[in-house]
Formats: structure tokens, C-alpha cells, sequence
């Protein structure tokens, strides 16, 4: 019994750890777009990093609490709560799903992939949210899907792509850390 509340601590503080990790690295923007969203300092990493060590339910919790702390903390904008829906605690949510690759054996194939599904859904979320929420602000004589794939894939590639070499260079040392502690 010890020895479950020990480990349901130490999850516990990993979590609130990674939480305040990434809305720090959040808030180091490398580039920032007019309506919203930014390429910043692998502000994903620590809540994917959580659910590739803790599994999907935890993963998803970390994920959710970070998403309402990027809206309360990080200036959220929303026109309607479907923008407050989507572009906050379900964007940021589905990092959590890197916890589906939650595995006791080290696996960089595993990190990696749970890395680039988190990241492809939460892009989806934005192209969704940018169609349902923010198809009015899309340059008259273009669609909204084109508009919104485009404006999203704008900075949340570059953010995939730093959010996977990141994991990669750190995976193994956060795997072998955690095994000692």
C-alpha cells in the first residue's frame, strides 16, 4: 500500500513539474502569428514527455490542466466558449494521447511516434477550431479550410518539428532518471 501512494505522489508532483514547465517554455516565443498561436521553446515537450512516462489517463489530465492554464495565464482569446473549447483545453488536451505509447521499456521509436501523434492532433484541433470558430478573419476569396490548414501548419510545423528533435535528445535521459529516482 506504501508503496502505490508513493508512486501516486511522485506521479503527482511529476505532473504539476511538467505543468509549470511548459507554461514557463510557453511563454518563450520564438515567433508569434497575428490571431493567435506561436512557435515557442518546446512548450509541448514536458506534458508529451508526461504522458510517455505516466499513460494516457494521466497524460490527458496533465494535458487538460496545462490547456486551462495556457487560456487563464497565457492572455486566451476567445470569441465564443467553442474557441475556449478548442483552442484551449482540447488543443492542448490531446498532448496527452502521447500517453497511448506509455511504455516501462525504453523505446525511442515509441517516444518519438507518441511525440508526432500528439502534435498532428492538436494540429487538427487548431484546423478545426480555425474553420469553426475563425473562418470569418480567412482573406476574402479564400476557403476556410484552406485558410485555416495553412495558417495553422504555419507555425505549428516548425513547432512539431522542435518538439521531436527535442524528445529525441532528451528521452533517454529523462528514461534513466526517472529509473534512479
Amino acid at each position: 500500500m506504501e508503496a502505490k501512494r508513493t508512486n501516486k505522489t511522485k506521479e503527482m508532483v511529476m505532473a504539476g513539474l511538467m505543468i509549470a514547465l511548459a507554461q514557463i517554455l510557453s511563454y518563450i516565443k520564438v515567433y508569434e502569428m497575428p490571431y493567435g498561436g506561436s512557435v515557442t521553446a518546446a512548450s509541448m515537450v514536458p506534458i508529451i514527455i508526461f504522458g510517455l512516462f505516466y499513460g494516457l489517463k494521466s497524460g490527458l489530465l496533465a494535458a487538460f490542466v496545462y490547456g486551462v492554464l495556457q487560456f487563464i495565464l497565457g492572455g486566451g482569446i476567445s470569441l465564443h466558449p467553442l474557441s475556449i473549447l478548442m483552442d484551449y483545453l482540447l488543443a492542448f488536451g490531446v498532448l496527452g494521447f502521447s500517453g497511448l505509447f506509455y511504455s516501462q521499456e525504453k523505446s525511442l521509436k515509441k517516444a518519438v511516434t507518441g511525440s508526432l501523434l500528439a502534435s498532428v492532433l492538436r494540429y487538427v484541433m487548431l484546423v478545426l477550431s480555425g474553420v469553426i470558430v475563425w473562418g470569418a478573419y480567412a482573406p476574402e476569396g479564400m476557403g476556410v479550410w484552406h485558410y485555416s490548414i495553412v495558417y495553422n501548419l504555419s507555425y505549428m510545423l516548425p513547432e512539431t518539428i522542435l518538439t521531436l528533435i527535442v524528445v529525441a535528445l532528451i528521452y533517454g535521459k529523462v528514461y534513466d532518471w526517472l529509473q534512479r529516482s
